[in-house]
């Protein structure tokens, strides 16, 4: 009898470990996302949007290397290891991993920091080590109203200024608002300038994100001196201008390309909701503002009400609550194997780094990184080291990497 009630005893202990294993393993594999959707809409197919949580297994660390920063918004990883910030009322900076940042870097034409414009991103020239040239996005004034203009330079030998520097490209018509500029920018393969614009917004500019005649809501590829990239979907297109690569979109502000497939991706604000990542096929239309799975912020609807419609493109993921996607990159370190390939989005409302697993073009997992450090994370690019680098609102710039 003894035996017995030991070899019961022993088997509901061992159901109770496998139940908490389980419930374990469950709770890693449901989303993060825990709050209420604002909308009520239905995903177009299976894992759209709040997709299983994952977790980090290898132990990273988490430094900031500096705090002092005026508003940073991009970063250009230099070859030598360093990195190139943009701050936001119209100066650069140079960080190195150790920390030390440098003196305003200074030539840069006047922008209109105002609302959510300044300076805002920068790439380096593929022969930067040769020509020092770097490029940049910014909000520029007209007597119209504002505009995204993209600009180039050298940075000096002594690197304490931008020379000879020059406005490229005009996204037009300019605006009088202040919001939705974008904008990142970077280098295809073929040494061509791709970039991004917003739709600035308001009601009254939104339609122009699905207009071919219209440089706002777009992604647009252009020569280093500013002229529509060879091999444009709309060149041959008389009723549209020749330098859109695709449109459809509401405000861009992640901007990058896959490691092994080459692929653009973007991420662009959602309204209330619908914050939206997508991978990017050229000519394609990605919708805004006939369809999108947010509301406006006062709770209302948007246009007619829908999510999906012939001729338009769905996103890849979106969320709802918003995570205000930012600056992004593909990981391809080696210093942390598991996150290879895997997506990291700087949250800007949400405070957090978010970490996506990607697999044949769907996303499978979802992490939300520096969660406790309470920050606005504007860009997220790594380092010549393998570390990821990311700059906040508050002026802070963090490494992280492999405890």
């Amino acid at each position: 009898m003894k035996a017995v009630l030991t070899t019961i005893a022993l088997s509901f202990f061992l159901a109770t470990c496998n139940k908490k294993q389980d419930q374990v393993q469950t709770l890693e594999g449901v989303p993060v996302e825990t709050e209420a959707p604002n909308a009520k809409y239905k995903p177009a197919f299976t894992g759209q949007t709040r997709i299983v949580g994952v977790k980090t297994k290898t132990p990273i660390e988490i430094k900031v290397l500096d705090n002092t920063l005026k508003r940073p918004w991009g970063i250009a990883p230099l070859p030598d290891g360093r990195l190139l910030i943009t701050e936001k009322g119209g100066t650069l900076r140079l960080a190195e991993a150790s920390g030390n940042v440098s003196e305003e870097i200074t030539g840069i034409p006047e922008v209109n920091d105002s609302g959510q414009g300044g300076l805002l991103d920068i790439t380096i020239d593929p022969d930067f080590t040769q020509n020092r040239m770097v490029y940049w996005t910014f909000s520029e004034k007209s007597p119209q109203g504002n505009l995204t203009a993209v600009a180039k330079g050298r940075l000096s030998n002594n690197e304490r200024i931008i020379e000879n520097a020059k406005v490229i490209y005009r996204a037009t018509p300019a605006y009088k608002g202040v919001l939705h500029y974008g904008s990142r920018i970077l280098f295809d393969k073929t040494g061509n300038l791709v970039f991004s614009t917003g739709e600035r917004s308001d009601r009254e500019t939104r339609p122009q994100a699905q207009s071919l005649n219209s440089a706002l809501g777009k992604i647009i590829r252009i020569t280093v001196n500013g002229e529509p990239a060879i091999g444009n979907p709309f060149a041959s297109n008389p009723n549209a201008r020749p330098e859109l690569y695709s449109y459809g979109h509401r405000n861009v502000q992640g901007l990058a390309f896959h490691p092994v497939t080459g692929d653009l991706w973007e991420n662009e604000f959602g309204p209330r909701g619908g914050d939206e990542l997508n991978r990017i096929v050229a000519g394609k239309n990605y919708g805004w503002p006939i369809i999108t799975y947010g509301i406006e912020y006062d709770g209302n609807t948007i246009g007619e009400v829908k999510t999906q419609m012939e001729g338009m493109e769905q996103p890849v993921y979106y969320w709802d609550p918003v995570v205000s996607p930012s600056g992004m990159t593909f990981y391809s370190g080696k210093i942390i194997p598991e996150w290879e390939n895997n997506l990291f989005i700087g949250g800007l409302s949400s405070q957090h780094v978010v970490r996506l697993v990607i697999q044949n073009n769907k996303v499978i997992g979802e992490e939300r990184l520096l969660t406790e450090e309470g920050e606005r994370f504007r860009d997220v690019a790594q380092g010549k080291d393998g570390a990821l680098y990311a700059i906040t609102d508050s002026g802070k710039l963090y490494r992280i990497t492999k405890k």
